[in-house]
């Protein structure tokens, strides 16, 4: 069975699609989770659920929030006399050391948290074997894969997992996300298709609970300076550019003669985001590239003379990431200058502003960003967007509107895409000897790839290969004429 949502969203192979309320009230579905608390199952069959997640942090905040409630569960189930055992869980990411990795091997764990790189390299690994019980996989903000090439490889990596589970019903796939549209699109990603006898592809049912409310934003574009077109001018006040422009330059007549000549936007917008910062007890600020976010978080702490914000992002030591995390929960921290690791649900506490430096990547993205303050349910989250020049400006004015509107954009998965193809092609052939017609029909049940013609995979194998069409066994030349591919 699988599941897709805007807030949950579900698929069945099995029952057909009806109201989703009434149906995620079915004891049917409940009952898929009792196992986990009974007896503790064999060795071999113990992973049942599958968490996957985007981005490495977000995962870990997972398995951390998971503790209280598996716990809490034991304990009541304990007086009552229920036969159960606590779940234990894992990670498995690229921060993983390899103990952590060769014990999940020998002892796996009832949940497995994981992101789609991890899990496309398990599957290709002596550690799938854990992997043959599981029955039901949760993909969180799954809208963050699913217009690019690495949904299409998580897509088809779950098409493998089902080809190798030894259990029936079907797979549950359970996709969550806040700001996916349009929901039929997503349904038919995640659901994935059967294979029908004349090879026509049959999309899987799939059942939408869309439990999403229209977040009350307090957004405002600020221009930091009061002419974008006239940046040689003084802004006002102009004691705001005096802390940070230094003292002229004697030898320099025209410094001498305009101390508050600025040549840029920065010398305006290091102070006024300081401003903010002290105005705040917890401030995100988001940037859209790495470089940008280590170089404002220094010119941050620098204009006010002491540490106010630290940046954070994959680059940072992972011991480092999560000792900034915990500075800012706990109050010790004012600010984080982050990028888009930290745009998802990762649990930073109470956030009471969210500052985004320039248009963000996209109206979903910043519908993401600004709602991680006033993350409670009816708070208000407020966000404040600072162009940079000009153009930026007609870029953030647009995108705050329809951000206050909701309307993100549509999602558009890439089709067929043969360098993902031929990536999954060569992991489903290094473990094992796979018929030509049964690896097509894998293919072609992930969504993305429903529409594959022949032609295509046999491209996908020559791309593999490296080179030109393949040439017969006997070594004589392939003389067949070039054929275009569709």
């Amino acid at each position: 069975m699988s599941v897709l949502g805007r807030c949950l969203v579900a698929a069945d192979a099995e029952t057909p699609t009806s109201n989703a309320l009434r149906s995620s009230a079915q004891p049917s579905r409940r009952l898929r989770w009792l196992p986990l608390f009974a007896p503790v199952p064999a060795r071999g069959e113990r992973l049942r659920i599958l968490y996957v997640s985007p981005f490495k942090a977000l995962a870990v905040d997972v398995e951390k929030n998971l503790a209280s409630p598996l716990a809490g569960i034991a304990a009541a189930a304990g007086p009552l006399g229920v036969a159960h055992h606590t779940p234990a869980v894992m990670v498995r990411s690229g921060d993983t050391p390899a103990s952590e990795r060769a014990r999940f091997a020998r002892s796996p764990a009832d949940i497995l948290i994981t992101t789609p790189e991890s899990l496309y390299l398990l599957l290709t690994s002596q550690a799938r074997e854990t992997l043959r019980f599981v029955d039901t996989v949760i993909l969180d903000e799954i809208h963050a894969v699913a217009g690019t090439k690495r949904g299409v490889h998580l897509m088809l990596s779950l098409e493998r997992l089902e080809a190798l589970r030894v259990r029936r019903p079907p797979l549950q796939r359970i996709g969550l996300s806040a700001t996916q549209r349009p929901l039929s699109a997503i349904a038919r990603l995640l659901g994935g298709g059967e294979i029908d006898a004349e090879g026509g592809w049959r999309p899987r049912p799939v059942e939408v609970v869309d439990a999403g409310a229209k977040k009350p934003l307090d957004l405002i574009v600020e221009v930091p300076v009061d002419d974008l077109t006239r940046l040689d001018e003084p802004p006002t006040p102009p004691e705001r550019v005096a802390a940070c422009v230094p003292a002229p330059n004697p030898s320099s007549s025209r410094e001498a003669e305009s101390p508050l000549r600025q040549r840029s936007v920065w010398p305006s917008i290091h102070p006024r985001r300081v401003e903010l910062v002290r105005a705040n007890c917890s401030t995100m600020v988001f940037v859209n590239n790495r470089r940008l976010a280590e170089r404002l978080a220094n010119a941050i702490n620098d204009t006010a003379g002491e540490e106010l914000a630290l940046a954070h992002h994959g680059s940072v030591a992972r011991e480092r990431r999560q000792l900034i995390e915990a500075r800012l929960k706990a109050g010790e921290l004012r600010a984080i200058v982050a990028i888009s690791s930290l745009e998802l649900g990762i649990d930073m506490g109470a956030v009471d502003l969210v500052v985004q430096l320039e248009a963000p990547p996209s109206v979903a993205s910043g519908m993401q960003r600004v709602g991680r303050a006033g993350h409670s349910v009816g708070d208000v989250s407020r966000g404040i967007v600072i162009p940079k020049h000009r153009g930026d400006l007609l870029a953030c004015a647009a995108t705050a509107a329809r951000m206050r509107a909701g309307a993100a954009e549509p999602t558009s998965t890439p089709q067929n895409p043969l360098d993902v193809l031929a990536q999954q092609l060569v992991a489903m052939v290094a473990l094992d000897r796979w018929d030509v017609d049964a690896r097509y029909s894998l293919v072609r049940r992930a969504a993305p790839f429903a529409e594959l013609p022949r032609q295509r995979r046999r491209a996908a194998r020559h791309r593999r290969h490296a080179r030109g069409p393949a040439a017969p066994r006997d070594g004589t030349p392939h003389r067949d004429p070039p054929r275009p591919y569709p």
